[in-house]
């Protein structure tokens, strides 16, 4: 049973880096700070003297050893490291569904297929993806049939992996390309024109699929040249980023381009890994200045590079998530489900279903969330206890902690039971507002096969398991009771 309406909601609560010496001369060194940052320039382009500004002393620390970011690979070490990557990933190469080998006239199947993949692979590890693009190849096996799929569906399928713009980004893509008529577009600056494509995954679908010689930077390959070349400036800077792309570049093997630039990001997803890299098998470290200076200075670890950056702490808030379950009684026949209601289409979890809920200021105490609820309730389905319906029970059934990626929720979870007042049935919440929210009411067997956000998912297990005690405790009353009177 599955019901579909739209209500008015009144009121939503809803350069180069320093080549410095740390660690051979642990010294502060001063430095003079002045407020005129152009001073010199200032000089020289007035006769008279200069007005002196006040200038404060501070200590600048001297960073780590670095390498050159303009510093260039030499042919011999790129040939080199062409040579010994290239080979070392013939022989050991992971073997992964999306690697599989196409003819020159399937290149467009390629292309889909490393798109997926890589989209599917960004902040998530390769063993979770592997079953999920099985899944999704089954379903969309081409770029064509994932062009006729709705946001809903694909919603679905991505339901776990979590980062759900990606899903819809890639549905957008897929429409875009099919609808240009002109086919998969075979050249890195083309498929950057296409929705939620970058320059990473723009050269990774041109130079595996098609194979044009572009590079690619993402996180491995990052690691692995900061360590080739010790770069000690932060990687996150842009200049920084712009100067690794010049160093992939000018690696990239033109014969094999494809094959090269996966065996870069493989070997920095296997052996080169952030913390515990493996140098003694890794078929480049004779070319790595990392490694070398930790074989000359062993107080200095390969995992100094790249720099570590300091995270931003995630943001703190609280959300109250209301499972509202509806019971009807009509017709001497008894229905109902639980509503769901939809996000908007921008913003966090964007289109997807969700439970009605509220975010909170701060932390609040029960009757607090109640407060919250109980007024979402009324401004968005009209639903007040004595006028509309009945409650029938309502139990606060815990709270757990949800990480999003710059977000960190606390979330309350209660159970609201309400029975529909005599005549009343799920349409009285029917509006024909011009500011509409989607929601829908299903039952629990609708709601068990849905593809769900991993927290939504875990609110409606912790229904499932209090629903379950429930169960159990009034099977033991009954059997109880029978014993009394037998």
């Amino acid at each position: 049973m599955m019901l579909l309406f739209r209500v008015r909601l009144i009121n939503p609560t809803f350069e180069r880096s320093t080549v410095a010496t740390k660690r051979q001369n642990p010294k502060t060194t001063p430095s003079f700070h002045c407020k005129a940052s152009s001073f010199e320039s200032k000089t020289m382009a007035h006769s008279s003297a200069p007005r002196m500004r006040k200038c404060r002393q501070t200590k600048k620390e001297e960073e780590p050893p670095g390498g050159d970011m303009e510093d260039l690979f030499s042919e011999k070490e790129t040939e080199n490291i062409r040579l010994s990557l290239l080979g070392w990933y013939d022989e050991n190469q992971r073997d992964l569904p999306w690697r599989k080998t196409r003819s020159e006239t399937e290149k467009e199947r390629r292309a889909y297929e490393v798109w997926v993949s890589e989209i599917m692979l960004q902040q998530t590890r390769v063993q979770t993806v592997m079953e999920f693009y099985k899944r999704w190849m089954h379903k969309w096996p081409t770029i064509y049939d994932l062009a006729h799929a709705s946001l809903e569906e694909v919603n679905e399928m991505w339901a776990g992996l979590g980062y759900y713009r990606r899903a819809r980004f890639l549905l957008e893509g897929a429409k875009m390309v099919v609808a240009e008529k002109e086919g998969f577009p075979n050249k890195a600056s083309s498929l950057m024109k296409v929705k939620g494509i970058g320059e990473y995954t723009a050269g990774a679908i041109a130079s595996i699929a098609f194979n044009e010689v572009v590079p690619v930077v993402d996180g491995n390959v990052i690691r692995v040249l900061a360590r080739l070349k010790t770069i000690s400036a932060n990687p996150k800077d842009r200049l920084t980023v712009k100067n690794f792309w010049k160093l992939a570049a000018q690696l990239v093997d033109p014969s094999r381009p494809g094959d090269f630039n996966q065996s870069l990001m493989e070997l920095g997803a296997t052996l080169c890994s952030v913390s515990k890299p493996s140098c003694s098998s890794c078929p480049i470290s004779s070319q790595c200045r990392a490694y070398s200076l930790f074989l000359e200075n062993g107080s200095i670890p390969v995992t100094e590079y790249p720099t570590k950056v300091v995270k931003a702490k995630p943001k703190l808030d609280f959300c109250c998530v209301c499972v509202l379950e509806i019971l009807i009684q009509e017709n001497n026949r008894s229905g109902g489900g639980f509503v769901l209601v939809k996000r908007p289409e921008e913003g966090l979890l964007a289109g997807l279903w969700e439970f009605p809920s509220v975010i909170l200021d701060k932390e609040a105490s029960v009757a607090a969330r109640r407060k919250a609820i109980n007024l979402y309730l009324k401004e968005a389905f009209h639903l007040e206890p004595k006028e509309t319906c009945t409650v029938v029970s309502r139990k606060e059934l815990g709270e757990f902690v949800h990480i999003f990626t710059h977000i960190r929720r606390k979330i309350y979870v209660e159970l609201l039971v309400v029975q529909l007042t005599e005549g009343g049935t799920i349409d009285m919440f029917k509006d024909e507002a011009k500011d509409t929210m989607t929601w829908k009411c299903v039952d629990s067997d609708v709601l068990s096969t849905m593809g769900l956000t991993s927290a939504v998912r875990k609110v409606y297990s912790m229904v499932e398991a209090h629903k379950q005690d429930l169960s159990v405790s009034s099977n033991r009353t009954a059997i109880s009771r029978k014993r009394r009177i037998t």
